[in-house]
């Protein structure tokens, strides 16, 4: 089986907006649009009962070394809560905004002391324009960038974390658990004044929470080790997640390139063939071509529309990106060192 399935030529640019209307009556018409509350409580209920039994164990293990096993554990518990937030900000579990909003700063705030504001707006500025050097901010050139004409100007340590991003992604995902909560704090002046006490609030909660548990739990030096553990597998655990999704897809031009819907999201996606232990780990993600044409689609359905947006965009010769989970971050890497390459040669 090759490794894409991407068997036409890049089709041109222009691209009427009607596209993308058979497919949604398709997929509309098989109910994959509906909500799963049910299968969503169970989740939610599996994951908290999961948390809590980690941290029972930590206040009945802190005392030994032993302890340092759970933090692995932890980490991974909090990736699956940040793919419920991430959920309950597409509104894919439940039709009220309000009820969506509880769950995900419940999950993100006071579970992840991140901010559920604003990685919500963050977000959904990435759906709206994916791999837009000007309007995604998940490619706005930083300690990374993602495309060549971000490289200009680069000087001391950002040209040398340029010339070596490739090899260093996945060291610095490391640091993305303790670098959400700092911009989930910078934040707070952004947010309105009915906003702000609240994220705020639960944002401290949680900081202070967490520290109390570790401190309270198991001496100071064990303590940081276990933090420091725990919050570096959680940063490499969400930088795995997504870090296959765009990475090395196709850029749209700045200028406009008057893409409809389909193929925008479809030509800047790359998704990860299933499995079950994928399917798992990527909380879903794996199906980003499905998940970015149809946001609030329910987790468990991705998979059930695959077939459906995959013969649809044969039908229309738009290349449909999938690979494997290794050649996945492969490709990814590859378009970083590529990107980087001018500044190595100069």
């Amino acid at each position: 089986m090759p490794e894409t399935a991407a068997v036409v030529e890049p089709p041109s640019r222009a691209a009427p907006a009607s596209e993308f209307t058979p497919l949604l009556r398709t997929v509309r018409g098989q109910g994959l649009l509906d909500r799963r509350q049910g299968w969503y409580a169970l989740t939610i209920a599996g994951n908290a009962l999961a948390l809590a039994a980690v941290v029972t164990g930590i206040v009945l293990i802190g005392h030994s070394w032993w302890v340092l096993l759970l933090a692995p554990v932890l980490a991974v518990l909090c990736a699956r809560t940040g793919f419920i937030g991430h959920d309950a900000g597409h509104s894919q579990i439940t039709g009220s905004r309000r009820s969506g909003r509880v769950i995900g700063l419940i999950h993100g705030n006071l579970l992840l002391g991140m901010s559920y504001g604003w990685w919500n707006d963050k977000h959904n500025r990435h759906h709206a324009n994916p791999n837009h050097v000007d309007k995604d901010p998940d490619v706005k050139a930083d300690v990374l960038v993602f495309a060549s004409g971000q490289t200009a100007g680069r000087t001391g340590l950002r040209r040398w974390l340029t010339c070596h991003q490739a090899w260093l992604f996945f060291p610095l995902t490391l640091l993305e658990g303790v670098a959400l909560k700092v911009h989930s704090l910078m934040d707070l002046r952004r947010q309105s004044p009915r906003e702000r006490p609240v994220e705020g609030f639960l944002l401290i909660a949680h900081l202070a929470a967490y520290a109390t548990l570790l401190l309270s739990s198991m001496p100071l030096g064990t303590a940081l080790v276990f933090a420091v553990i725990h919050q570096a597998l959680f940063g490499l655990h969400l930088g795995m997640a997504f870090a296959p999704n765009h990475k090395g897809m196709e850029m749209p031009d700045p200028d406009g390139e008057g893409w409809g819907h389909l193929r925008r999201q479809v030509l800047t996606s790359r998704n990860v063939r299933r499995g079950l232990l994928t399917d798992w780990f990527l909380g879903g993600l794996n199906y980003q071509i499905e998940h970015h044409l149809f946001p609030s689609m329910p987790r468990p359905h991705l998979k059930l529309a695959q077939p459906l947006v995959r013969a649809h965009c044969q039908e229309l010769g738009i290349p449909y990106t999938e690979t494997g989970l290794v050649d996945s971050y492969r490709q990814a890497l590859r378009h970083l060192y590529e990107v980087g390459e001018p500044l190595r040669v100069e």
